[in-house]
């Protein structure tokens, strides 16, 4: 009878299949995981202590670093939770440029993930397909904001700056573009044989220990629960729109990845709403550049693509805020992960672990 006995793996925390700088410790009999352990704090930037010495307005450009695949929802969540310290009223066009730029940002944040899902598959070419979209709306973003990935585009009571005709007619062509491009990316990974079986039954996730572990966004849909901030506890003007919440029963890293290339087609719908419902009129309301809110707390949820992005500012009635602190969702999907991959071969780590969508510069700040 052989004899085997557990030792630890260093998975990182310099290794390009972490997403970043996230160190697993992993307990392994042969190519079994017993235990799998996050380590984080590679890379703290102590986001939130530096908000204590920054007026309300210069902390915007801040946000853009929370997560640099999502920087217009970092920026809306911040805004949104100034605005409702505040009191101030955002006018109704910047609300809908807010929720255009959202969707925009999530359909990119999605194509990242599902490319680079399908290169810890050992798939190449549907990485170099879903960059191809993602390029197109980098030019949208340059566009309007002159930046491709930290955008410093919203700002407290709108945004920076109108977006012109040009934009409008360049999101319309790039949604004729992309729908059909959606199906082809399932064609091309998801309803290939090799990938599905690949992808099939593991890193299973339960609704129940989902909400135990706080994971939240298309991880909990994958499992089951139709929890969405934007129908369930709507922000901004979301209640204005028609779309649908995907969800899928088996909690696996399939259903993970097919409730996101579903979310995309959602986005789409609500990007062209937002269009053609786009109302005339200004982009930001006057705000004092010394903006002092009353003293007290305000706290506000969002959904980015990854899942519930939360902040809470306690004001002392000054220029600055007197705490901030960001509620992010990749921590605690990386909190998940010890559930997720125990019991797993060593192969299946990195596409488990990829399939939750963690960034890990807002799971340390």
């Amino acid at each position: 009878m052989h004899k085997t006995e557990e030792f630890y793996l260093n998975m990182g925390p310099q290794h390009p299949s972490t997403h970043g700088v996230l160190k697993l410790v992993l307990t392994i009999d042969g190519e079994l995981v017993k235990e799998a352990q996050p380590e984080i704090g590679f890379l703290h930037r102590a986001l939130e202590k530096i908000a204590e010495n920054r007026t309300y307005h210069q902390y915007v450009p801040y946000t853009d670093r929370l997560d640099y695949v999502t920087s217009m929802t970092s920026n809306f969540v911040y805004v949104l939770a100034v605005e409702k310290l505040a009191g101030i009223k955002v006018p109704p066009r910047a609300e809908h440029i807010r929720i255009i730029m959202a969707e925009l940002n999530r359909i990119a944040s999605h194509l990242l993930w599902l490319g680079a899902i399908g290169l810890e598959a050992g798939a190449t070419t549907p990485f170099l397909y879903t960059f191809r979209e993602r390029e197109l709306i980098l030019d949208l973003f340059e566009m309007t904001c002159g930046a491709r990935l930290t955008y410093n585009y919203m700002r407290i009571g709108g945004v920076s700056r109108d977006i012109t005709p040009t934009f409008i007619e360049k999101t319309k062509e790039f949604l004729q573009i992309f729908r059909p491009c959606i199906k082809e990316y399932e064609d091309l990974l998801i309803k290939n044989v090799i990938f599905h079986h690949r992808v099939k039954g593991i890193g299973v996730l339960t609704a129940g220990k989902a909400v135990a572990l706080g994971v939240t966004g298309p991880n909990i849909r994958a499992a089951g629960m139709k929890w969405d901030l934007r129908k369930d506890i709507p922000y901004s003007i979301y209640r204005d729109f028609e779309f649908d919440i995907p969800t899928r029963t088996d909690g696996d890293t399939l259903d993970r990845i097919l409730v996101r290339v579903e979310e995309m087609r959602q986005s789409c719908r609500i990007i062209e709403q937002a269009i053609e419902k786009l109302p005339k009129g200004d982009v930001q309301t006057f705000v004092p550049l010394h903006l002092e809110p009353p003293a007290g707390e305000v706290f506000m949820r969002t959904e980015s693509p990854r899942g519930e992005l939360s902040c809470f500012i306690l004001s002392d009635g000054s220029e600055k805020p007197y705490r901030l602190k960001f509620r992010s969702p990749s921590f605690s999907h990386v909190s998940a992960l010890p559930t997720v991959l125990r019991g797993l071969y060593m192969a299946d780590v990195v596409i488990v672990g990829g399939s939750f969508d963690i960034v890990l510069p807002e799971t340390d700040r």
